[in-house]
């Protein structure tokens, strides 16, 4: 799955152009190297996002099959490393 649909689907952003717009200002990581929107996510992948003040990483658990997953779900896909 492309990293700016895994983003929206396992909630981390609540768009996917917002996704793709974190992705185009370069703020997006994926196991430490800046990605495009089209590079593809798979189990064991780091997503990490470089916000002003912090940055958050995600473990990839699982990589959804479907367009949308429940909020209470998304602990099974992703999880957030301190």
């Amino acid at each position: 799955m492309r990293i700016d649909k895994f983003i929206n689907t396992t909630n981390i952003v609540k768009r996917r152009s917002i996704a793709a717009d974190m992705i185009e200002h370069g703020v997006v990581y994926l196991n430490g190297a800046q990605v495009k929107a089209s590079k593809d996510v798979r189990v064991g992948d780091v997503v990490e996002i470089r916000y002003l003040e912090s940055v958050k990483r995600y473990e990839v658990l699982k990589v959804p099959t479907t367009k949308t997953i429940p909020k209470t779900a998304q602990d099974e896909f992703v999880r957030e490393i301190a």
